[in-house]
């Protein structure tokens, strides 16, 4: 997917701003931009986006998409890639918590090299990414991580709705432990619990138990009907 090209000025397009929580306190960036830049291109490979995941400054990324709702899926799976660390010897190392600005909107690309991108539909990722900023402050909605924004006078999925949707997404998967964010991650791929059992060294039942009580049988029924947005 690395080998796309950026998304043709003009078009419309489901655009993502992203940025790691709190990476100024990390005890070591390098190893957290290391991670980030391995989930990213894991990322590409798998989600098929117009535009690829790319690290911008710092602990920022962006990528674009043909729909809101591979957008959406997109930032589910890169999310639960970060936060769920993967097993190995020795002790796992710290989630990397993320949020997401999406947005929905024309698009331009003012130069190739470097890529430097504009449009409203940016502008609107960028609104989007920083209400989930402001708003994750209050006690009740800390666990906010995305948020979706629709550049005006562009058609496209109601904010209002996605947002809804979005805010239970991301209560259930604030609330999850890291083993339940790698199965969540697993689930969403679509692969067996059994399969998901072998990795975590755990049983089939200690699996089926999480995915029914942690809310992930639900998170993946959500996400399923979310990539139906357009």
């Amino acid at each position: 997917m690395s080998s796309m090209k950026p998304v043709a000025s003009g078009s419309v397009a489901a655009v993502v701003i992203g940025d790691v929580v709190g990476s100024r306190a990390a005890a070591d960036r390098t190893d957290l931009h290391a991670r980030l830049a391995a989930a990213v291109a894991e990322s590409n490979e798998v989600s098929g986006p117009l535009t690829p995941w790319r690290i911008t400054v710092g602990d920022e990324f962006q990528g674009a998409f043909a729909g809101v709702g591979e957008a959406l899926h997109a930032v589910l799976l890169l999310r639960t890639a970060l936060a769920g660390a993967p097993v190995g010897e020795g002790p796992e190392p710290e989630p990397v918590d993320v949020r997401f600005g999406v947005g929905w909107g024309p698009v331009a690309t003012l130069a190739d090299e470097p890529r430097v991108e504009d449009g409203p539909g940016w502008w609107a990722a960028r609104e989007a990414v920083e209400e989930v900023k402001r708003s994750a402050r209050r006690a009740g909605l800390r666990h906010r991580r995305t948020s979706y924004r629709r550049s005006e006078g562009v058609a496209g999925p109601d904010p209002d709705l996605v947002n809804a949707a979005l805010l239970c997404q991301d209560e259930v998967v604030g609330s999850a432990s890291p083993r339940s964010l790698r199965l969540l991650g697993g689930l969403l791929q679509g692969r067996p619990q059994a399969d998901l059992a072998a990795a975590e060294g755990v049983s089939a039942s200690a699996v089926s138990q999480r995915v029914r009580h942690d809310g992930l049988a639900v998170v993946v029924a959500a996400d399923a009907l979310l990539r139906r947005v357009t």
